[in-house]
């Protein structure tokens, strides 16, 4: 849940493929990385499943070379060697990756406190689960309608991700659907931010972006 006046957390998901600019290269999505951190979002989760390891790898290493100055979080999606290899401050899970218990003993061990954990989950148990695991935040969805998020079944609509954030103490944040017209109501749901590919991705102008998200 978000603490009463902190600003919500602002998380970009990548996919080099759904680029409209100017196709779907390494290069463009590295260009739209350093225009998100420079208009202040918070997190990137480098979300590139199809992309071999040696090249995730250098997406990764660019990324965290390009968003050091901004202080952008840079998470890997699911691979967890690349993210420690190419120095990004975390791990993006889903619900079928290695366990986060599994991830948070190895943290414990190797003494990496400032390495975060997220969760894609999907319900209310899911979140508590990862939580008592040892994750530092969930992104629960779908909230709202999209079409990258239809796999998971029908929205859950903002009455559900508020039982997820009065049922977890660790950050929850909002996917699927969010537009700057809706993340209002994610907010008022209780939700710490917003993660998004389309919004992020799609938008012209990030910082006009940014500016509205930052006022809900």
């Amino acid at each position: 849940m978000r603490p009463p006046g902190r600003k919500p957390i602002l998380c970009y998901v990548t996919d080099r493929c759904g680029l409209q600019l100017a196709g779907p290269s390494v290069q463009t999505l590295r260009d739209r990385i350093r225009s998100a951190a420079a208009a202040g979002v918070d997190w990137i989760q480098i979300r590139e499943k199809d992309l071999e390891t040696r090249a995730l790898f250098e997406l990764v290493r660019v990324a965290v070379a390009d968003t050091r100055a901004s202080g952008t979080l840079i998470l890997v999606n699911d691979r967890l060697d690349v993210a420690l290899a190419a120095g990004a401050g975390g791990v993006h899970l889903g619900e079928k990756s290695i366990p986060v218990n599994e991830v948070a003993e190895w943290r414990r061990v190797a003494g990496r406190t400032e390495f975060k954990i997220g969760l894609s989950c999907h319900s209310v148990e899911a979140a508590r689960t990862a939580e008592r695991d040892g994750a530092n935040y969930v992104i629960f969805g779908p909230v709202f309608a999209t079409p990258s998020k239809a796999a998971f079944g029908v929205p859950q609509g903002t009455e559900t991700l508020r039982l997820v954030c009065g049922t977890v103490e660790i950050p929850a944040l909002g996917i699927g659907g969010v537009t700057v017209e809706n993340a209002g109501s994610c907010i008022a749901a209780g939700a710490a931010g917003v993660a998004a590919i389309r919004l992020f991705q799609e938008g012209r102008d990030l910082n006009a972006v940014v500016t509205g998200l930052r006022g809900k």
